[in-house]
């Protein structure tokens, strides 16, 4: 963003724009991360006969949380990217 500062009209906000959603896909991407410790730590806690059913609630409300109009694809991302996430987002 701070090359941006030299730009001058259009060519400006474009830049501003473009920044401004690559520090907002950074911060879902580590929101996301949060999201599958939290998922993983369910199912390590789950009694031993009850992991799915625990690790799959946790996966769900995790889901569940991100706005209904981006979820799609916010998780088709992670899916495209992140592997390690979108395997405990795999519910």
């Amino acid at each position: 963003m701070g090359a941006a500062r030299d730009l001058h009209g259009a060519a400006r906000f474009a830049a501003y724009a473009a920044g401004q959603a690559a520090v907002v896909a950074h911060v879902a991407a580590h929101e996301l991360g949060a999201a599958a410790y939290a998922i993983k730590a369910v199912r390590e806690t789950a009694p031993k006969d009850r992991i799915e059913e625990f690790g799959r609630s946790e996966c769900e409300w995790q889901r569940a949380q991100l706005p209904i109009n981006i979820r799609d694809l916010v998780l088709d991302d992670q899916k495209m990217r992140n592997e390690i996430c979108w395997f405990v987002f795999n519910c």
